[in-house]
């Protein structure tokens, strides 16, 4: 029997932590150029920001669709620092409150990638899917803080929540930031009171 020589698990494990530090610096590379105002970064300007090699960038990430997914779970986890539960059994007025204050703050930290995004979301999978996943943590939180009012809403609960999803995701926020000038503090108040109309109008 010809035994075959392996590295050492001590050596393995230095190799696999360098390619997870080399990956990790791509993506805050990717993110930094984009929160700068790179809205389309080329994989060029990537590597130069990571102080990596074009090669090494696309021997950790096959296509830019690796890269949006690896930094889309990124830009999660900058969100999931931010984000505290708001607790369901609190007054419906300081639920909102709460909720919306939040809102404001991650979708600031979303902004710039979410920019950036909606100039390759037509041509990209992973960035709708991506999308996909952010309306779909929203939703669940929105059924977790009022949820009484939803259960309350009766036949009309799926729309009051899609109208709650709707008010509180990316689109109305880009609407309000962007396209009316809105500052942050204008924009979460418009939030709060399109929440409080819509659960007042549902729970009746």
């Amino acid at each position: 029997m010809i035994e075959v020589e392996s590295d050492p698990p001590a050596r393995v494990d230095g190799r696999a932590a360098r390619a997870e530090r080399t990956r990790a610096a791509i993506v805050e590379a990717h993110l930094a150029l984009i929160d700068a105002g790179d809205l389309r970064p080329t994989g060029e300007r990537i590597a130069e920001r990571a102080g990596v090699s074009l090669r090494t960038l696309w021997t950790n990430f096959k296509d830019m669709e690796t890269l949006f997914a690896a930094t889309g779970r990124r830009i999660g986890e900058r969100q999931a620092a931010l984000w505290r539960p708001v607790p369901p059994e609190l007054p419906l007025a300081v639920r909102i409150a709460e909720f919306c204050g939040q809102r404001a703050r991650l979708l600031e930290v979303l902004a710039p990638p979410a920019r950036a995004s909606a100039l390759r979301e037509p041509f990209s999978p992973q960035l709708r899917r991506n999308r996909e996943a952010a309306i779909a943590r929203v939703r669940e939180e929105i059924e977790t803080v009022f949820a009484a009012e939803l259960a309350n809403a009766g036949p009309g609960r799926a729309q009051l929540l899609d109208a709650l999803t709707v008010a509180g995701t990316w689109a109305a926020w880009s609407m309000m930031r962007d396209a009316m000038g809105l500052d942050v503090e204008a924009a979460r108040e418009v939030m709060a009171r399109t929440l409080g109309a819509l659960l007042s109008a549902g729970s009746r």
